[in-house]
């Protein structure tokens, strides 16, 4: 049963109850003055997925002499509950957090945000599966460089993913660099929050003792998200990101051995890493809290900037 049903335990768009009928102008004074925007797009399946996209209006922000000549994208993979809305004020925050952060002389870079809400999840059609979902991270990605390409400005994106969405978010880039064309925009970062390296290491973390058969169960798993597997393919690339792995300290869902693991393999195949813990916050609450925020913005603007993370 736990392997035939393993999209249901793994995925819950349904928890907690309504989580499909959130509605986005329940948090719009929230997030002022960053506004969002529900967009539909076509998953590389045709499956219609629902987006989210935040900007903080030109006209609420200093005056700009000229049009940016960069344009920075932070693309965020949610975790395995709930739905976008919610989680939109934090995503506000981080954007607040990095306009605020901004000097005058680097007036000339704009930063989007832009959420992807998985195939089964919110306002998405489809059912979530690990397969399904790599496609609509990927349809994600071809939709921001079609859409914000622009002639004048500089393209970059940055990968953030919380959780579940840390394996999306890796295994995304993974795919994206090894076929990037040198036209398409680069993938600059790469925030991994509450990581775990893989499916098959959390069986075994959550299931020690060797009489159970959680840990044997691994070999007939469709779900694996691996972010050590994504991680030795984004080593290989030609343009590699930055890396900022983001545990939560009093994380009851992923043992703390796993970011142990991502960070040791991320320094030892030479990808420019950093990590930042989170005191005292549990699995959801590395993002919800301001030095969790603080960390993520200050990564996305480092790398705006070219600085190079030890």
């Amino acid at each position: 049963m736990t392997v035939l049903f393993q999209d249901k335990i793994i995925y819950m768009p349904y928890m907690p109850p309504f989580a499909r009928s959130e509605k986005m102008e329940d948090y719009t004074t929230v997030c002022k003055p960053v506004e969002w925007e529900h967009r539909h797009i076509k998953s590389l399946d045709g499956t219609r997925i629902a987006l989210c996209v935040g900007q903080i209006p030109d006209s609420d922000r200093q005056a700009r002499a000229v049009m940016p000549k960069k344009h920075v994208v932070i693309c965020y993979f949610q975790g395995n509950g709930s739905s976008l809305p919610p989680r939109l004020p934090l995503l506000s925050n981080v954007l607040k957090a990095i306009h605020a952060r901004q000097a005058v002389p680097e007036q000339d870079t704009r930063y989007s945000l832009v959420a992807l809400s998985y195939r089964g999840y919110w306002k998405s059609s489809g059912r979530a599966s690990q397969r399904g979902i790599e496609l609509d991270a990927q349809a994600l990605l071809n939709w921001i460089s079609t859409t914000f390409s622009k002639p004048s400005s500089n393209l970059e994106l940055v990968l953030w993913g919380q959780s579940i969405g840390a394996g999306v978010a890796a295994t995304a880039a993974a795919t994206y660099l090894k076929d990037q064309a040198p036209e398409d925009p680069p993938v600059t970062g790469l925030v991994l929050e509450t990581p775990f390296s893989g499916i098959k290491s959390m069986l075994i973390a959550l299931y020690p003792q060797k009489w159970l058969p959680y840990r044997y169960l691994w070999p007939f798993l469709w779900n694996h998200w691996d972010n050590i597997a994504a991680l030795q393919t984004i080593a290989t690339c030609r343009r590699k990101p930055q890396v900022l792995i983001l545990p939560a300290t009093r994380d009851e869902v992923v043992p703390p051995g796993e970011a142990d693991k991502v960070e040791r393999l991320s320094h030892e195949i030479g990808l420019p890493t950093q990590r930042k813990d989170v005191i005292g916050a549990l699995h959801t609450e590395a993002t919800t809290r301001r030095e969790g925020q603080d960390a993520v913005a200050r990564f996305v603007l480092d790398v705006s900037k070219g600085k190079h993370v030890r």
